[in-house]
């Protein structure tokens, strides 16, 4: 009997690599402009205009505690869509699409579901390489996002006698 298998959008991230199931992604676009928001969440780099629509631009990088990346040619902008709303992740490059099997896809050990790892559904292998399934839902909860850590504790402590 073949396992139904689902294809996925995978893309890196500061060295690793991490899988949206490609009915999550509405489409992928270059890195261009990122437009500030005035006292946006610290994961939040601003807002872009895609096909006609004014999107928040989530950087993963700060949103899972890596720190902040150059933007480069590869940078890209995974549009991911889910519960009508969509959303701009800002990831180092995505250009690659698979199919994994059910039975390819283990499910995260309670081991790794810590804060770190709280939005990880799953995670495949690929060759030599990890795919880590992400859980859209949970990455898409910025309200639980902290100052970036590479801040100084200096500048964000209230000062003030």
């Amino acid at each position: 009997m073949n396992a139904i298998a689902e294809s996925y959008v995978i893309f890196e991230l500061a060295g690793s690599y991490f899988g949206l199931p490609t009915d999550s992604v509405h489409h992928i676009d270059m890195f261009d402009h990122v437009t500030l928001v005035p006292n946006a969440n610290p994961a939040i780099d601003g807002v872009v205009f895609s096909r006609g629509q004014v999107i928040p631009a989530l950087n993963l990088r700060l949103r899972f505690g890596f720190p902040r990346g150059e933007n480069t040619i590869r940078t890209r902008i995974v549009f991911a869509k889910i519960h009508n709303r969509t959303v701009g992740l800002i990831v180092d490059s995505a250009r690659e699409f698979r199919r994994f099997s059910n039975e390819t896809i283990r499910p995260i050990e309670e081991t790794l579901t810590g804060i770190s790892g709280k939005y990880l559904k799953s995670v495949a292998r690929l060759g030599d390489r990890l795919i880590l399934m992400l859980d859209l839902e949970a990455v898409l909860n910025v309200d639980e996002v902290q100052s970036p850590s590479s801040v100084p504790a200096a500048m964000t402590q209230n000062t003030s006698s």
